[in-house]
C-alpha cells in the first residue's frame, strides 16, 4: 500500500506550509519557473562567494606588499573576479543541464498551462549519462494517475464524463499513440475497422501532403507540430457516404496519455456542395460543346481538302491555324471534362515520347500573340537537346499555355514573362517567371484548389478558378510535380516537371502508353518524386 494513503493530515499542513489566510494565498511557483530561478539564485550565490574570496585576497595582498589599494583592486582582484565568475558560471550550467532537463520534462507532463518544449533527449551522451532514463521515467510516472491508482472509483466518473462530451462533439475526433495506431475514435470521426480490428482513417489525401509524410516530417524534425488540410474526402466521389472535410492534426512528442497525434475532422460537405454543382454544370456544358466543335473540326478539315488547290499560301497557313486552335478547343473541352474524372481518380491520358520544346510550339504563335497584345515582353528558353518526355501533347499544350497567359494577366504592362526549362534529375522541369503583382502567402496554398480564386483576382481578372486544378491534375497523371514560390510586389514563379521519357519507357509500352504504371498511388492519390520548395 502507498504509505501516503496513511499520512496524518496535520503533518501535511506543517509540511505544505501554513494554514493562515496569507499563506493560501500566497502564488503557488510555476514548475516552468523552478530552473530559471534557481539558475539565478545559483550564479548570484556564485559571485557573491567569488567577491568575498577575492576581497579577502585583496586585503591580504595589501596587508603583506607594498602595491597601493587601487593597484590591487585593478589589476589583481577585478580580473580574478571577472575569471572566476566566468568559469564558475559555466561549470554551474555544466552542471546544472540535466536538471533543468528533468524540469522541462516534468513541465511538459503537469498539467498547468505553460510553452515548454519537451527535451530533446535522443543521443549517446543522454544514455550514457543517466539522463534520458530519467525523462523517460517522469514520463512513465506521468501516464499515471497516482490518485487512481489508490482510488479508481474517482477515475471512472472523469472518463465517462469525458467519452461521453466526445461522443457527442459536432466534429470528428481521432487519437493515435506513437505507433500510429488509432487508440480513440469518437461517431463523427472517419475510421473503419477490419475484420481483425485493427482501424483506419479514411482520409483521401492529395499528392504528397498526406497525414503520413507530415507525420513522419514531424517525428523527424519536430518536437511538437500542427497542420491543416482543406477539402479532403473521407470516399471516392461515387462511393456512398461521401463527406469533404476540413482536417487539423496536432503532433506532440512523447504526448500525454500515450496520445502523440490528435486529428480533428470538421465535415464541410454542404459548404462545399455549391463548387460541386458548379463542376457539374460545367461539366455538362462541356459535354455539350464536343458535338458542336468536332462539325467544326470536320468541316474545317473538309474545306481544306476540297480547296486546296484554290487556296492561297497565307489562306492554307490561316485553314491549317483554324484547325489547330479547333483541335485545341476540343482539348480544353476533354479537359474540363477530365476533372470529375480527376475527382474520381480516373483520368487517363496517352503518354508518348515527345520533345518539351515541340509541344511549346503548338502554342507558341499564340501565347507571342497574347503577349504583345498586352505590351508584355516573352522570353522563352528550352533547349532542344534536352532530354525527350513522356507527355500527352495537347493536355501538357494546356498546362503551358494557362501558366504563360497567367503570367502575362498578372505582370506589369511593359514587363517580362520568362519561359526557361532543364533536366532535373530523372525529370524536365520547366518555370514560367513574371515581375508582377506576386501573391500574398496567404493565398499561396490555395492556388491549385479547385474554383479558388482570391479576392484581387474577381476583381481584376476574369476567369473560372479551375485553369491551375487542371493544370495540377494533368501534371500529376504525367507522374510529375507542380508549384510556385513568390513574393508580393516582386512576382512569381511557377514550375512544374514530367519524367524524362528513358525512366518510364518500360512502364509506358507494358500499359500501352496509359498514364497508370507512372503514377505510384497510395489510397487513391498520386505520390511522386520530391521537388523544389515553393
Amino acid at each position: 500500500m502507498d504509505h501516503r494513503s496513511q499520512s496524518n493530515p496535520e503533518r501535511l499542513v506543517a509540511v505544505t506550509g501554513s494554514s493562515s489566510p496569507a499563506a493560501n494565498t500566497r502564488p503557488r511557483q510555476r514548475i516552468a519557473d523552478y530552473y530559471p530561478r534557481l539558475q539565478r539564485r545559483v550564479v548570484i550565490f556564485t559571485v557573491l562567494m567569488q567577491i568575498v574570496i577575492m576581497l579577502t585576497l585583496g586585503l591580504l595582498l595589501l596587508y603583506q606588499s607594498s602595491f597601493n589599494l587601487v593597484e590591487i583592486l585593478v589589476y589583481v582582484i577585478l580580473p580574478a573576479t571577472i575569471l572566476q565568475s566566468f568559469m564558475s558560471y559555466v561549470i554551474l550550467k555544466y552542471v546544472l543541464a540535466p536538471l533543468n532537463i528533468l524540469s522541462r520534462a516534468i513541465a511538459h507532463v503537469s498539467n498547468e498551462t505553460n510553452d515548454v518544449m519537451p527535451p530533446n533527449v535522443n543521443g549517446t551522451y543522454y544514455e550514457r549519462t543517466g539522463i534520458k532514463g530519467m525523462v523517460d521515467t517522469v514520463y512513465a510516472l506521468a501516464l499515471k494517475d497516482s490518485d487512481g491508482a489508490d482510488r479508481p472509483e474517482k477515475v471512472a466518473p472523469s472518463l465517462e464524463v469525458t467519452n461521453a462530451i466526445l461522443a457527442e462533439f459536432p466534429c470528428g475526433i481521432i487519437a493515435l499513440d506513437e505507433q500510429r495506431n488509432v487508440v480513440y475514435a469518437n461517431a463523427l470521426a472517419p475510421v473503419i475497422q477490419d475484420a481483425t480490428g485493427k482501424k483506419s482513417i479514411t482520409l483521401l489525401f492529395q499528392g504528397d501532403d498526406t497525414l503520413d509524410s507530415w507525420l513522419t516530417a514531424s517525428e523527424n524534425n519536430s518536437l511538437a507540430n500542427e497542420h491543416i488540410w482543406a477539402r479532403i474526402q473521407t470516399a471516392l466521389l461515387d462511393e456512398p457516404n461521401r463527406k469533404l472535410c476540413d482536417v487539423v492534426a496536432t503532433y506532440r512528442k512523447n504526448g500525454t496519455q500515450g496520445i502523440d497525434t490528435l486529428i480533428v475532422t470538421v465535415d464541410r460537405t454542404a459548404h462545399y456542395a455549391t463548387d460541386e454543382e458548379d463542376m457539374d454544370f460545367i461539366a455538362l456544358a462541356a459535354h455539350e460543346l464536343r458535338g458542336p466543335i468536332t462539325v467544326i473540326r470536320g468541316y474545317l478539315d473538309v474545306l481544306s481538302d476540297e480547296l486546296h488547290a484554290q487556296l492561297q499560301p497565307d489562306q492554307i497557313e490561316l485553314f491549317k491555324r483554324l484547325s489547330v486552335s479547333a483541335a485545341r478547343l476540343s482539348g480544353y473541352v476533354s479537359n474540363i471534362l477530365n476533372v470529375s474524372r480527376y475527382d474520381r481518380r480516373h483520368l487517363k491520358l496517352n503518354l508518348r515520347e515527345d520533345k518539351l520544346s515541340a509541344v511549346y510550339a503548338t502554342i507558341a504563335d499564340d501565347l507571342s500573340l497574347r503577349a504583345s497584345t498586352q505590351g508584355r515582353l516573352l522570353s522563352v528558353i528550352i533547349p532542344e537537346n534536352l532530354p525527350t518526355i513522356a507527355a500527352d501533347r495537347n493536355s501538357l499544350s494546356e498546362v503551358l499555355a494557362n501558366l504563360v497567359d497567367n503570367a502575362i494577366k498578372y505582370s506589369n504592362e511593359g514587363g517580362s514573362v520568362e519561359v526557361t526549362a532543364a533536366a532535373d534529375g530523372n525529370f524536365i522541369t520547366l518555370s514560367v517567371t513574371d515581375h508582377g503583382i506576386g501573391i500574398p502567402s496567404s493565398v499561396v496554398g490555395h492556388l491549385f484548389s479547385k474554383f479558388y480564386r482570391s479576392h484581387r483576382s474577381r476583381q481584376n481578372v476574369t476567369g473560372t478558378g479551375l485553369g491551375l486544378y487542371i493544370s495540377k491534375a494533368i501534371i500529376e497523371s504525367h507522374g510529375g510535380r507542380i508549384g510556385v514560390s513568390s513574393s508580393e510586389g516582386h512576382g512569381s514563379t511557377f514550375r512544374f516537371s514530367v519524367p524524362i521519357y528513358s525512366t518510364v519507357a518500360d512502364k509506358l509500352k507494358n500499359s500501352n502508353n496509359g498514364n497508370e504504371d507512372i503514377m505510384e498511388t497510395s489510397n487513391g492519390w498520386i505520390k511522386n518524386h520530391s521537388m523544389f520548395g515553393g
